[in-house]
């Protein structure tokens, strides 16, 4: 099964640092956000990859050009122009990596890779957050589903502490730090669909979360995988920050491998 991956937004909430790099390159733990993604597929078996490219795609091209190299301990002799690599791990990856330009909406990027697709099921999924969740697991309960794509829902804990205030109360009597939220499900990304949704992507302009998925649902063919564990995308430099200090402090939820 292949995993189609978007990278190439402009990332402008983080722009901190996506002024010098494609969010998706952007590091957790000195690896871009876009390894940890791949890593957390390839735990449960998914190894051939599928990344859109737009916003400054040559680095991403570039990382995975040197990627072994990045891996490796090597000695370079310059007398003779030579390269000895003593040691190395690679990723069992296959990695397609397609240019679908800098303006192109997200259903228009994956209209553009889909001759890389075949006729197969695949994953989907955004290039700027990490999750736990069971790959195996998905796939398994889109296949019992029988419908053309599913969702993985997940209920996002509320961004800053809550208090309980009555009318004219000014004394706080309940406090709670990033609450669970409204309890509202979203859309967390994590998408498996079959080959036929690529036909209600209309062009470049089409943005995935509109008028695709408005239409699957309708055609009662959007399922939705509920998600009770962590998921955490990267919109801001806060939320990038929080991520390092997960995987800083050893208890990043999302490292299943």
């Amino acid at each position: 099964m292949k995993a189609v991956i978007l990278a190439g937004g402009l990332g402008t909430r983080l722009s901190e640092e996506t002024s010098i790099r494609p969010k998706p390159m952007v590091e957790i733990g000195g690896k871009p956000i876009l390894w940890h993604i791949m890593k957390t597929y390839s735990a449960h078996g998914i190894n051939d990859f599928i990344i859109c490219c737009g916003y400054k795609g040559y680095i991403i091209k570039e990382y995975f050009a040197n990627y072994f190299l990045h891996m490796s301990d090597v000695t370079f002799d310059m007398r003779f122009n030579q390269m000895n690599v003593h040691s190395g791990y690679a990723e069992p990856w296959r990695v397609t990596l397609v240019n679908t330009g800098d303006n192109t909406m997200t259903g228009g990027r994956l209209k553009r890779i889909s001759e890389h697709l075949g006729n197969e099921t695949f994953c989907f999924t955004y290039g700027d957050g990490v999750s736990d969740i069971n790959i195996t697991e998905l796939v398994k309960f889109h296949q019992q589903q029988n419908t053309l794509a599913t969702l993985t829902a997940v209920q996002p804990a509320g961004r800053f502490g809550a208090i309980s205030l009555g009318y004219e109360q000014t004394k706080i009597t309940n406090f709670r730090e990033k609450p669970e939220g409204d309890g509202a499900w979203i859309n967390g990304g994590y998408f498996v669909l079959e080959p036929e949704v690529i036909n209600l992507i209309a062009d470049d302009s089409t943005v995935w979360e509109q008028e695709p998925l408005e239409k699957l649902a309708y055609m009662e063919q959007l399922s939705a995988f509920k998600h009770y564990g962590f998921w955490q995308p990267m919109d801001t430099l806060r939320d990038k920050n929080h991520l390092e200090g997960l995987w800083n402090s050893g208890q990043a939820p999302w490292k299943v491998w």
